[in-house]
Formats: C-alpha cells, structure tokens, sequence
C-alpha cells in the first residue's frame, strides 16, 4: 500500500560522494525514479577532485549539493552534511548502490507500523551477481560476543545465494550504511556516527549505541537494493584493515559494559595477534603490519579519549542480532558457512 502525498512522511535520500563521478552517472537515474511521494535528494561531497560536483550541476541542477571543505570521511561526511538536512528520515545510500523504485515504501510503512525501530535497511544483494547476497549487510547485520561482525547471508568471506531464506522482517545488531533508513530525530539525539572512527564500522557503532538506547534495528527484505561493494577486507590495502581493526577495538571499548569489555578486549587482541602472525607467514606483510598499527592506535585512544566517551547506559535486556558464541569458531574449526547453520532460524 502506497503513503498518499498529503500523509507521507518526508525522506531525504543522501548520497555522500568523493570522488564518484563513474557511480554517480551510473545510479542515480535510478535513485531519482523511485516511487515515494516525499523524497529529496541530497549529496554530500567530501571534498571531491573530480568532475562529480560539475556533472551535478549540469545533468541534476536540481538536486541538493552540499560541499564540504575537506575529506571527512564516511563517518565526519554524514555528520556535517546532515546538520544541514531537515527532514522525518534520512536514507543513507552509497553510490554505489542500484535501487527498485519501490523501494523506499517498504521500509517506511514498517517503521512508521513499529516506532521502537530506529534504523532499518533493505535486503541487499550484489549488482555483479544478483543471485548473491552482498557483503555489506546481507540481510541484517549480526555481531558475536567478540566484537566480529557476520550477517544473515554472509559468514566473514562466504556471501550465501538468495534462496529467499532471509525474507522475513527481522530485528538484527546493525543496519548496513551502504542503505541505512534511519530516524532523523534518534540520529542526532544518539550523536551520529563517531567522527574518529573515519570510515569502517561505523554504522555498527552506531546501531548499537541505538540499542543502548533502548531501540531496535531491523532489516525489511521487502525492500531489495544492488550494491557494488568493495568485497571482502583486501589484506594488502593497510589503510582498510588498520581502520577496521582499530575501529572495531576502540567500539568495544566504548560500549561493552566495563566488567565485560576487561575480558572481552584482551582476549580478542590475543585473536588479532595470532590472526596477524598467521598472515607473517603467509607473507602478507602488510596485514601484519596494519594490524600491529592498529593496536598502537587502539592504545593510544584508550589514554587518550576513553575518559570522554563515556559508557552509555542500557536500556534494553538483551540486544538483538548478538551471538553469545563465537563466530570464529564455528566457522573456522566447525566448519559452517551459513547463518542458518550457525544462529538457526530465529523467527
């Protein structure tokens, strides 16, 4: 059922660019014919040096370009651009990203039915192959009990085919930023994303301070998007996996409860470690050292910021989409390659 004009809630489509041009020109007609009655669109560049803002102007002189004075990154980029957007929702999209025109209507009459979900994404699967779930979120992003991020289709580098085994509304521990739909009011009152963070993970940071807040996430598969994506973590890229892994450090420690983050924190650097020297001996150095990096980072942020972040108080009794197993274990030494396999089916 489509929202009348006159009742539907506004939502702003924003698209942060630096450096798309290719993506731009390839998607956007796509974005721009979606369905919804009350859509803006807005783009965020971050400092771009190509010719991304000039095709803008000239091809969609009337879409919305807010330009940013520098590279801010994924995290720092949407924080700026949306202080400046007014609007009931935001729909976060990668440009990277193909859509259906009625896309957006799924997902909005299933937040505006449940109004303790706070941040919601669409099923999405691989624009090379449609038969694939996609990396970056799947079908609703989960995280086991040491901080590493799988999701409903995919298990670390094992993308499951769309069998429609996934296609039931479900509540989950993160939303993915490739299409994240979220409340624009409960985005600046939980802070945003963490600007330190940069890039990676930060919308996993996020979905759980929402949680933390009392409010759910969940993935509406009614809604199909088609990501491009970068794929799995290149281990010769050291700037991917040093955010990455400090990133995901420096999330534990910002919101695990302090008994558990005592235990939690060394146990996994012990796994990155072992992970890293692995990857000495396989003669990827540069993983290694990315990693090693990492650490260092993560120490330094620990003396540094932990006194200002604050452990952010619970307000749910459990979390939703959080494996107290972990996930390097049943798929490494269990061998099981699919969320059903692992989590089971937890209607």
């Amino acid at each position: 059922m489509a929202f009348p004009n006159n009742l539907s809630p506004k939502v702003t489509i924003v698209i942060l660019n630096w450096n798309g041009l290719q993506y731009l020109r390839q998607f956007l007609p796509s974005v721009l014919a979606s369905s919804y009655p009350n859509t803006e669109l807005v783009v965020v560049d971050n400092a771009s040096t190509d010719a991304s803002v000039a095709f803008l102007r000239e091809q969609y002189p009337k879409t919305r370009i807010i330009q940013l004075e520098r590279n801010f990154g994924f995290a720092g980029g949407y924080n700026q651009g949306l202080k400046l957007v007014q609007s009931d929702y935001y729909v976060l999209l990668n440009s990277d990203v193909e859509v259906e025109s009625g896309w957006i209507d799924p997902v909005i009459q299933f937040m505006e039915s449940h109004q303790e979900v706070a941040a919601c994404q669409p099923k999405i699967v691989s624009f090379a192959d449609r038969g694939l779930f996609e990396y970056a979120g799947a079908a609703g992003g989960w995280l086991d009990f040491l901080g590493y991020p799988f999701a409903r289709g995919r298990i670390f580098d094992v993308c499951e085919e769309d069998k429609h085994q996934y296609d039931s509304p479900q509540a989950c521990f993160w939303a993915s930023g490739a299409a994240l739909f979220v409340r624009a009011e409960l985005y600046h009152q939980v802070g945003g994303f963490y600007d330190f963070f940069f890039a990676h993970q930060e919308e996993i940071d996020f979905c759980w301070r929402l949680q933390l807040a009392g409010f759910s996430i969940y993935c509406c598969p009614q809604s199909v998007v088609y990501h491009v994506g970068g794929g799995t973590l290149p281990k010769n890229n050291e700037r991917k996996v040093f955010l990455n892994f400090r990133n995901n450090l420096i999330m534990l420690a910002k919101n695990l409860n302090p008994f558990r983050a005592i235990w939690t924190i060394p146990l996994r650097l012990i796994l990155d470690i072992i992970s890293a020297t692995k990857s000495l001996f396989a003669g990827e150095l540069v993983y290694f050292l990315a990693i090693l990096e990492a650490h260092m980072a993560f120490a330094k942020w620990v003396f540094l910021k932990r006194h200002s972040s604050g452990y952010p108080k619970r307000k749910k009794a459990a979390f939703d989409g959080w494996l107290n197993r972990s996930i390097v274990w049943q798929h490494f030494v269990l061998g099981k390659k699919t969320f059903l396999e692992i989590v089971g089916n937890n209607k």
